[in-house]
């Protein structure tokens, strides 16, 4: 059996466009070359990373415009059409992303980037998924010859990592963005990927985050651009890389499970730059010291897993930026099923994730796996106040 290949290409620091460019076609040519997965003709869409509006490269939460330009520059080398296109997080005008990010001049420049909130949503079936039987995306997903995702290489607040499968979210329609959470997220972006397939990841690994990500990470200047036609190599690669472990990462665990790629080290070729030569042990979410908030109770049992104690944590720190931990006091937080105190008045008592066994949950319930930080925060704070995101 052949390995996947992967392969690891530098920039020198602080990039320009060109020097970018010259990394991702490293990159990419070291696994075979884009010719063997576009041919002319063909409409190939560049997905991005575009989370928020927190743009600056220097906060490293969305994936950088040059990147992205240099593989629809290849895409146009092979004599197709490249489309940069994505959705951003639910709430967050994708427009305004592309206004402040430096992907405005890309449309000056005769580049197609569409904002797919403003396009037909569709339905697309899942075969075989776990969780859902159809999704709901776009028209232009749908149409496409080939989809490229370029990821943004940065810890998260409930998957651990988000890599190539995980940017897949940024498919979805809003609707089914929250369905995903309340259905189950990470077996969810499993399904997507099992529906989509996509035929080649680059991941921008110039400038990342570690700790407190997917927005308000740590920057981490790596220099790296990491591709791969197996997308489940690339996003185990980007872990080992950063000190994780695919056992570690849900999303990545959970598709090599299905078959859907390969993630033990001894099936991956590392091309280009060696792992030990790059590596760098990334700040953890729940290592990263600004999340010691005081007064936090929180209670959890031994069958929750890690996203819904992220979570919580990421909501807090949420709540944390908005001025908002005022109403916290008095509530008690409780995930998985451990022992509840019969001290504790049902009216503060707040049950998060499907985890929670029906006869624990209070009438704050927070349905979801994970639930997504906004619901968290809204039913902290019940009817006194509106959840801010504070990132739009």
């Amino acid at each position: 059996m052949s390995k996947s290949q992967v392969s690891i290409s530098r920039t020198p620091p602080h990039p320009d466009y060109e020097q970018i460019h010259t990394a991702v076609e490293k990159a990419i040519d070291l696994i075979g070359g884009l010719r063997q997965i576009v041919k002319p003709g063909h409409k190939v869409l560049v997905t991005p990373s575009w989370v928020t509006v927190r743009t600056k490269p220097e906060q490293a939460a969305i994936t950088l415009p040059e990147v992205t330009r240099a593989v629809a520059d290849m895409v146009k080398s092979a004599g197709a059409r490249p489309i940069i296109a994505e959705s951003s997080a639910i709430g967050v005008d994708s427009e305004k992303v592309i206004a402040e990010s430096g992907y405005q001049p890309l449309r000056a420049m005769g580049y197609e980037v569409v904002d797919l909130k403003k396009t037909k949503p569709v339905t697309l079936p899942v075969k075989n998924g776990k969780i859902f039987r159809e999704i709901q995306t776009f028209q232009l997903v749908k149409e496409v010859d080939v989809i490229i995702p370029v990821a943004k290489l940065k810890t998260h607040d409930q998957a651990e990592l988000t890599l190539s499968i995980k940017k897949l979210k940024g498919l979805l329609t809003d609707k089914y963005k929250r369905e995903f959470h309340q259905q189950g997220v990470f077996d969810g972006c499993v399904d997507l990927f099992s529906a989509l397939r996509p035929r080649l990841a680059v991941v921008d690994a110039i400038y990342c985050q570690e700790g407190l990500g997917p927005v308000f990470g740590k920057m981490v200047e790596m220099d790296l651009v990491v591709a791969g036609d197996d997308l489940v190599a690339v996003d185990a690669v980007c872990g080992f890389i950063t000190g994780f472990e695919p056992a570690e990462v849900p999303i990545t665990a959970e598709a090599a499970r299905r078959g859907l790629g390969v993630a033990d080290r001894q099936d991956i070729k590392v091309v280009g730059e060696p792992i030990e030569s790059v590596f760098r042990r990334f700040v953890r979410f729940l290592e990263d010291e600004r999340l010691k908030i005081e007064g936090v109770n929180l209670l959890y049992g031994g069958i929750t897993c890690s996203g819904c104690r992220m979570g919580i944590m990421s909501a807090l720190f949420d709540m944390k930026e908005a001025n908002q931990l005022s109403y916290l006091q008095d509530i008690t937080l409780v995930t998985g099923a451990p022992e509840i105190p019969e001290y504790v008045p049902e009216d503060r008592l707040v049950t998060v994730g499907r985890c929670v066994p029906p006869e624990k949950r209070s009438q704050r319930h927070v349905r979801g796996c994970p639930p997504n930080n906004l619901d968290i925060v809204q039913a902290i704070i019940g009817d006194r106040a509106r959840a801010e995101r504070h990132w739009q």
